[in-house]
Order: structure tokens, then C-alpha cells, then sequence
């Protein structure tokens, strides 16, 4: 093994250490804001959006409101757990 290679080698090594202590400390901040309550809340919104969007369109404009207000929803649920984070 040369030198070069071997120097190369020791910084690769490095360089992937730093990344996964990096990576893990994200992760563990994610793992300690955890809200289930409000992704699952999130989901079943999306869900709900989802099924009004294939919805028949003549309902006298009441699945546009629906829809616009659970868009408004989505983004006051993606606020809260923005905050919470």
C-alpha cells in the first residue's frame, strides 16, 4: 500500500465518521420531537384531501370549500409541528 493510498484511504474514513455522527445526531432530534398525534392528524387530513380531490365535482361548491379549507388545515397542522419540533 502506498502512501497516497493509504492517506486517502484514512480520510475517507474520516470524512464517513463525520457524516454518520451527523447524521445520527439529526436523527436523534427528529426521535425527540417526535408528534404522533399531529402526523397522524396531518395524514388523515392528506387522506381526506386525497378523496375529495376524485370526488364527483357537482356538489355546489362545497368540496372546492372542503378542499380549500382542508388545505388550510394541512398547513396550520405542518405549522404546529414546525413549532414543536
Amino acid at each position: 500500500m502506498t502512501v497516497i493510498s493509504w492517506c486517502s484511504r484514512r480520510h475517507l474514513a474520516g470524512t464517513a465518521a463525520v457524516a454518520a455522527i451527523a447524521a445520527a445526531s439529526f436523527a436523534g432530534g427528529c426521535v425527540v420531537a417526535a408528534q404522533p398525534h399531529m402526523q397522524n392528524a396531518l395524514a388523515a387530513l392528506q387522506s381526506a384531501r386525497a378523496e375529495l380531490q376524485v370526488a364527483e365535482a357537482n356538489k355546489g361548491g362545497h368540496r372546492v370549500t372542503a378542499i380549500r379549507l382542508v388545505n388550510e388545515a394541512i398547513g396550520e397542522v405542518q405549522a404546529g409541528i414546525a413549532v414543536g419540533s
